[in-house]
């Protein structure tokens, strides 16, 4: 995926689109004859003696990012899903399992992440949008993502890692074709599966896009992914600029999401220099600060795919 793309964002819904949506939801209680139809902590339905309110659906529509158009339909679904919840919760209190280590252990990691996000949230804010000429200027400095944007149409033998051997790479060096290398797979017994895919030079890092341009039409060549690997020979290679005026969102959006790891990982860095910090286990200390460098530089949650698009490239080119 790539700036030219579009991308399901998540909808959050503004404070004022929540406190519409919560009073049209009293309002629809209050005319089917529930009482105090104003108090946000309004029981909906008691299960087992065990209230559900209205504030808790009304967290539920939040979280799912419902619109004022579905929320009649999604309230009726979500009361549902809160009966359900109640009910596990209640069996799951007794059998004690609310006081199993691990799942005490899991809920004060969640604790603990909810707090933190908070925190975040409540001091850095919503990063600032980047204007037009941030914008434009993104979009001129990175050609290869949009204005000389290229695409490749791949033809794929996929294989496990653990079959790339040497005598295969003789073979793949010997052969004409990947129908070539595929005959000999077969011949060996070596499992392999076909594909075909196309990626631009926005699916992939500059080195690996360049290695790629550089390369004649059929050139055979291996890919390694973690466990599997892939012989690729490229297809064709077109033209697949994409304007301004397409790109524009995506790109204010990776600048947004670029931005808010920016603050994230400044933040982290004043806290850590205010802080003591006593490593306990040696070996583990050894790590410590390479770790910490890639835990603020990594992608935050926000990040649209986008992000991932222009920092995600295929290792292990050979």
């Amino acid at each position: 995926m790539n700036h030219a793309h579009r991308t399901k964002s998540t909808r959050v819904l503004s404070a004022a689109v929540f406190a519409a949506l919560s009073a049209a939801l009293l309002a629809g209680l209050a005319g089917c004859g529930a009482k105090g139809g104003d108090k946000p902590g309004q029981a909906l339905a008691s299960v087992n003696g065990a209230e559900i309110t209205v504030l808790q659906l009304n967290e539920e529509l939040l979280h799912a990012g419902v619109g004022p158009a579905q929320q009649e339909a999604a309230s009726k679904q979500l009361l549902q899903v809160l009966i359900d919840r109640q009910l596990l919760q209640a069996e799951a209190t007794r059998e004690k399992l609310d006081r199993d280590p691990k799942v005490m252990q899991a809920v004060e990691r969640a604790r603990a992440t909810i707090v933190a996000q908070e925190y975040l949230r409540r001091r850095l804010g919503t990063p600032a949008r980047p204007g037009a000429a941030e914008v434009q200027a993104y979009f001129a400095a990175n050609p290869q993502f949009f204005a000389q944007r290229k695409q490749f149409s791949l033809n794929e033998l996929v294989i496990a890692s653990a079959d790339l051997t040497p005598a295969l790479k003789d073979a793949a060096d010997a052969a004409r074709s990947l129908d070539d290398v595929a005959a000999w797979m077969a011949a060996h017994k070596v499992r392999f599966a076909r594909t075909q895919v196309a990626r631009s030079t926005a699916d992939l890092n500059a080195e690996m896009a360049a290695a790629m341009l550089a390369m004649p039409k059929n050139k055979l060549f291996f890919v390694k992914e973690g466990e599997r690997s892939l012989l690729i020979a490229i297809a064709d290679i077109r033209e697949a600029p994409v304007p301004l005026e397409v790109a524009a969102q995506q790109i204010e959006q990776f600048l947004a999401a670029r931005r808010g790891k920016e603050a994230v990982a400044a933040e982290l860095s004043r806290l850590r220099a205010s802080a003591r910090i006593d490593y306990l286990n040696k070996t583990l200390a050894q790590d410590a600060a390479p770790a910490a460098a890639a835990a603020a530089s990594a992608p935050a949650p926000a990040d649209t795919a986008a992000t991932a698009a222009l920092e995600r490239g295929v290792a292990g080119l050979k």
